[in-house]
Parts: C-alpha cells; structure tokens; sequence
C-alpha cells in the first residue's frame, strides 16, 4: 500500500453527477411531500374518475373520457411544473435553502436544471398513471405521440417559468396563495374540464390565449381529433414559455 492511497481529493464532482444527484433528491421531496402529491396526483386523478362516471359537464359527442383526458393530461403538468415547484421553491428561497445551494460547487444555471429535471420525471409518472386510468376508462387516444410529446414539453418549460417568476419575486407566502388561487381558476377556466364553447364569446377569446388553454386544445386536437399538430396552441406555449423563463432568469431572487 503506497502513502498516498488514502490521500484526500478535494474537488467538486462532475457536473453531470451533481445535476443528477440534485435531481434524484428533489424528485424524492416532492414525491414525499403529501400536499405535492394531492395537487399532483390526487386531484387530477379524482377529476378524471368523477367526472368521466358522471355526467356533470356537457362535453360534446363522444365519450366524455375522450374529451376529459387530455384536459386532464394539461393539468396534471400544471400542477407539477407551476403550482407544485413555484410553492416548494418559494418556501426554500425563504427558510434559505436556495442561498446556500447557490454557494455550492453546483451552479445556479444547473439547480435549475436540476428542479426541471425533477418536474419532467415527476410528469412522466403523473402521465403513466393518468393514461392507465383514462384506458381502464374506455379511452381512445389518436394522433401523432410526438405531437404530443412536443406539446408537454412546450407546456412544461412555459408553467415551469412562470411558477419560478413567481417563487422568485412574491413572499413564499403570497406564493402559496397565489399559486392555489391561479390553480383554481385555470382549472374552471382553462378548458381543462368544461369546453371553452361554453364561456361568452369574448371571454373565449382571451381564455384561448391561457397556457393552460392552449395545453388542453392542443393536446385534445391531436389525442381526440387525430390533428397531425396544432401549430396556434404551440405557437402560444412557445410564447409564454419564453416570457416566463426569460422573466424567472432576470428577476429571480435568491434571497
């Protein structure tokens, strides 16, 4: 055995190390948190069952799955990439846990990656179990699945920007009751469980614009309709997702 076997080697490790290691362990916080799972995993599981087995909105022709799923499916990203992570970010940029991971070896650029990286394992999860549900239902889904896929991750990166603008400008706080409150009301108004048809037609106008909106029209064009790819409701993820992850970048505080 040479001196030096057991010599220390103090250093950072890897960047890609850190950024999966930091992703494994704020993927397992949220999983263990039971008020992420209820916004998660809970409430749009309940919407689905509930409103499927009972005729309570009007949704159209057709089976009320079909048009339910892939509202639900907009939801579901909602949830984890905007309410979810603007709340658990708001309270760890209060009590200072942001603070001092920002003085880590791991650079901010990549503790946001990190906290992406959680939200899209965690939709993938929320996506597997709410695809399972709305099968057993008697879905049907259609459509191109990289449409799809585009659409979630457009959808993804837009609410993941603005549930960090808001964690990273409010109180944690205000965050958390304005995270509810913008829940609550994109979930009446967002065309995730009632058809925007059924708003006067200047509201519909202005509720089409919604992230939300655009998700749930979108992913209901290709999943129920067949669409090849719904280019308006891209087209306005793609917005938001660049004004709010360009806002979140320069008016986020780490203190």
């Amino acid at each position: 055995m040479s001196a030096g076997t057991y010599t220390p080697r103090p250093g950072a490790a890897p960047l890609p190390r850190m950024i999966a290691a930091q992703t494994a362990l704020e993927t397992r916080m949220l999983l263990r948190n039971g008020e992420q799972l209820l916004l998660t995993v809970i409430i749009p599981t309940l919407l689905l069952v509930l409103f499927s087995a009972v005729d309570i909105v009007d949704t159209g022709s057709g089976a009320s799955v079909d048009f339910l799923a892939p509202g639900i499916l907009a939801l579901a990203v909602m949830s984890t990439a905007f309410t979810g992570q603007a709340i658990a970010t708001g309270f760890e940029r209060r009590y200072g846990v942001l603070k001092r991971l920002a003085a880590s070896p791991l650079p901010r650029w990549a503790l946001m990656t990190a906290k992406t990286l959680s939200v899209l394992v965690t939709e993938v999860l929320q996506i597997v179990l709410l695809t399972a549900i709305a099968l057993a239902l008697g879905w049907s889904p259609e459509g191109n699945p990289l449409s799809v896929l585009l659409l979630l991750v457009l959808g993804t990166a837009a609410f993941s920007g603005l549930g960090l603008l808001m964690a990273g400008t409010l109180k944690a706080e205000a965050t958390l009751a304005a995270a509810n409150l913008v829940f609550l009301l994109l979930l009446v108004g967002g065309g995730v469980i009632v058809p925007l048809d059924r708003f006067p037609d200047a509201a519909q106008s202005v509720l089409g614009l919604l992230p939300v909106s655009a998700l749930s029209e979108g992913l209901r064009d290709v999943l129920q309709h067949g669409a090849s790819m719904p280019w308006a409701a891209a087209g306005i993820l793609a917005v938001w997702a660049v004004l709010g992850l360009g806002a979140a970048a320069k008016f986020f505080r780490w203190e």
